[in-house]
């Protein structure tokens, strides 16, 4: 089965963001259902049901993907879909919506809802997690230089930020040589901060770099791996509990 989550930001000027629903997958028969998130983010950002599931407590069910998030996936009928899978380095022959969901964000310029992965914990006490290099464009010019030279399988150094403007909390990604080149997902921070009490628990390297072609928020796909303690799960706050079985 693939778990995605839905977050919802609020507008400028707070850009609180709260993970809201959670979208289940398995032999093309699909679930969502909303989360303590959604009634955290109606309570303090007055968040309303969206207009596909204006029913907080109902179980949503159908046999393909649910047009809200169908509708933020590239239409596989598109000449340029293949280069598009090649950016998210992913095999054509089993490219999953879900799966190109999780890695793209499904983000959209008409509203405030991101997509990402549920995180699941390893046989070995670690998470796995690969993502697009976030704020490439907000970085200094000499780091989007350096990151012009990154190559496939370099290491990347991972640090904690804790006066991001934007979020707060965030965690900064770095080349060797102390070039700051942008940041992971807003997803992952919380789990991350429990990952980083030991160090040597966290790794990141560059995956895939994209040239020609691929805009700023496709640039450089990072893999992280991150051992976590033996007494926390990840992604099981109220906020990622679904408020119906």
């Amino acid at each position: 089965m693939n778990t995605l989550f839905l977050a919802w930001q609020t507008p400028r000027p707070t850009r609180a963001w709260f993970p809201i629903g959670r979208l289940d997958a398995e032999d093309h028969h699909f679930v969502f259902r909303y989360t303590g998130g959604a009634i955290k983010a109606q309570e303090e950002a007055g968040f309303s049901a969206l207009i596909a599931f204006p029913d907080l407590n109902r179980r949503y069910e159908a046999d393909e993907l649910f047009p809200l998030f169908k509708n933020r996936i590239l239409d596989p009928n598109r000449k340029d879909f293949a280069e598009y899978l090649g950016w998210l380095d992913m095999d054509p022959l089993r490219a999953d919506p879900v799966e190109i969901l999780g890695l793209t964000g499904g983000e959209r310029e008409t509203d405030s809802l991101e997509v990402f992965p549920k995180l699941e914990k390893r046989a070995d006490g670690s998470i796995c997690s690969r993502f697009f290099l976030h704020g490439l464009r907000h970085v200094s010019s000499e780091a989007q230089i350096r990151a012009k030279r990154l190559m496939p399988g370099e290491k990347l150094q991972v640090a904690i930020e804790v006066n991001n403007p934007a979020t707060g909390f965030a965690i900064q990604l770095q080349t060797s040589d102390g070039h700051l080149i942008g940041w992971a997902p807003r997803y992952l921070i919380e789990d991350l901060r429990q990952g980083l009490i030991e160090p040597s628990a966290i790794t990141a390297e560059v995956r895939r770099i994209n040239e020609l072609g691929a805009p700023f928020a496709r640039r450089v796909l990072i893999e992280l791996r991150c051992g976590l303690p033996a007494s926390f799960q990840p992604m099981t706050s109220s906020d990622y509990t679904v408020l119906t079985p």
